[in-house]
C-alpha cells in the first residue's frame, strides 16, 4: 500500500509540474534571440512582456486634471528576472488616475510584468508595469489544496489529486489547442468529457461495476445537457459573444474563424460535467453499498431505493449549478438591476439568457443523469457480483 502511495504521489508531482510548467513563463515570448557580437536581435518584440521586481522608486509625482481628477506618474528602478535580458536593472513607468479601475497599485519588493519598448538594435529604451505577478499564490494555494485533499481523502485523496492534475492538463493541452486550430469545439468538449470522466473514474473507483454505472450515468446527463444547450441556444439565436472574452477572439493574432456558439456549448459541456460525474457516482455508490447490506433486496426494490436517494440530491446539485451561474454572472445583473432594465428586457439580453440556457440545460442534464445511474446500477449490481467481492474482501 505504500508503495502505491509513492507511486501515486509521485505521477502528481509530474502532473503538476506539466500543468504550471505549460503556463510559468509570460504568455508573450520572444520568437527568436541570437548573441551577435554583442547584439540582441528579436525576430518578433510585439506585447513582449518580462517578470521584474522592484528595487526603489525613482519618481512619485501628482498632476491635478481638474473637476477632483488627479494623475499619478512613478518611475520605478526594477530588476528583470526572466527572459534574455535577466539581471538587468532598468527604469519603469506606472500610471495612475483617480477613479480608474485599471490602476496598478505596487510598492518596493513586488513583482511586476512589465511592457518594454526596444531600440532598432534590440535594447530597451523605456517599459511600463502591465500586471503583477500572482503565479506564486497560485502555487501556494494549489499545494495546499492538494495537502489538505491527500490528508482528508488519504489514498482516495491522492487518486482525486493526479485525476484532477490529468484533467487541468487535457483541458490545457488537448481542448484549448485543438479549438485555436479550428477544429469543432462542440465534438471536442465532449469527446474529452466523456474521456475525462473514465480517467477519473477509473483512476479512483478502479475497474468494476460501479464505475461503469458512473460513467454511462455521467455521459449520458452530460450529452443530454449539451444537447439541449444546443438546441435552444439556436431557437433562441444565441451568438456566443455575449462576453467581452468571446469578441476579443476575433482580434486574435492566429487569424481563426472561430464557431463562438460552440465554443459557449463546449463550456456548458465542462462546466456541468463535474456535477453530473458527483450525482452519478453518489447514486452508483449508494446503490452499491445496499446492494451489499442485503444481497436479496429485489430488483424493484433497489430501484425505487436508488430513486430515493436521486431525489434528495436533485434538489441541492441542481441549486448548485444554478447558484454558480448566477454567481458568476453578479455583477453584470446588479448593472441592469443599477439602471433599473425591466425583467423582460434583461431575459432577452444574450449574455443574460446565455446563463440560464447555460444552468437550467447542465441541471437537466444532471436530474437525467439519476435515472439512468440507477437503471444500470439495478441491473449490473446483482447477488452474485456482490457475494463475490465478499468473498475476494474487497
Amino acid at each position: 500500500m505504500k508503495k502505491n502511495i509513492f507511486i501515486l504521489i509521485a505521477l502528481l508531482i509530474i502532473f503538476v509540474s506539466a500543468l504550471f510548467g505549460c503556463s510559468g513563463e509570460p504568455r508573450h515570448t520572444i520568437e527568436q534571440w541570437d548573441e551577435i557580437e554583442g547584439q540582441r536581435l528579436s525576430a518578433s518584440r510585439e506585447e513582449l512582456q518580462f517578470k521584474a521586481i522592484i528595487l526603489e522608486i525613482v519618481s512619485d509625482q501628482k498632476q491635478d486634471l481638474g473637476g477632483g481628477l488627479e494623475s499619478r506618474q512613478q518611475v520605478f528602478k526594477v530588476r528583470i528576472t526572466n527572459g534574455p535580458f535577466k539581471g538587468e536593472i532598468i527604469e519603469t513607468n506606472n500610471l495612475l488616475e483617480t477613479n480608474s479601475i485599471y490602476n496598478i497599485e505596487v510598492n518596493e519588493g513586488d513583482q511586476i510584468f512589465i511592457l518594454p519598448e526596444f531600440d532598432s538594435e534590440g535594447n530597451i529604451i523605456n517599459s511600463y508595469i502591465t500586471e503583477t505577478v500572482k503565479d506564486k499564490y497560485l502555487i501556494i494555494i494549489t499545494v495546499l489544496f492538494t495537502i489538505i485533499l491527500i490528508i482528508i481523502g488519504k489514498f482516495k485523496g491522492v487518486k482525486a489529486a493526479i485525476a484532477l492534475a490529468i484533467t487541468a492538463v487535457a483541458i490545457v493541452k488537448i481542448l484549448l489547442p485543438l479549438i485555436l486550430k479550428g477544429y469543432n469545439p462542440i465534438l471536442i468538449s465532449g469527446a474529452l468529457a466523456i474521456a475525462i470522466t473514465i480517467i477519473t473514474l477509473l483512476i479512483i473507483s478502479g475497474i468494476n461495476r460501479k464505475t461503469l454505472s458512473t460513467i454511462i450515468g455521467t455521459s449520458t446527463g452530460i450529452l443530454i445537457g449539451g444537447t439541449l444547450a444546443l438546441l435552444f441556444g439556436k431557437l433562441s439565436n444565441l451568438t456566443g459573444l455575449s462576453s467581452e472574452e468571446a469578441r476579443m477572439l476575433a482580434f486574435i493574432p492566429q487569424d481563426i474563424s472561430f464557431d463562438y456558439r460552440g465554443i459557449l456549448f463546449a463550456g456548458i459541456i465542462l462546466a456541468s460535467l463535474g456535477a453530473v460525474m458527483d450525482v452519478s457516482m453518489s447514486v452508483s455508490s449508494s446503490m452499491f453499498e445496499i446492494v451489499k447490506a442485503d444481497p436479496t433486496i429485489k430488483k424493484n426494490d433497489l430501484i425505487s431505493a436508488g430513486m430515493n436517494i436521486g431525489r434528495d440530491i436533485i434538489g441541492t446539485m441542481s441549486n448548485t449549478l444554478i447558484l454558480v451561474y448566477i454567481g458568476s454572472a453578479l455583477p453584470l445583473m446588479l448593472l441592469f438591476l443599477a439602471y433599473d432594465i425591466s425583467f423582460i428586457e434583461l431575459v432577452n439580453k444574450d449574455i443574460i439568457a446565455s446563463e440560464i440556457i447555460r444552468a437550467l440545460s447542465g441541471s437537466i442534464g444532471l436530474i437525467m443523469a439519476i435515472p439512468v445511474s440507477v437503471l444500470i446500477s439495478a441491473s449490473i449490481f446483482d447477488r452474485k457480483y456482490v457475494m463475490g467481492l465478499k468473498d475476494k474482501k474487497l
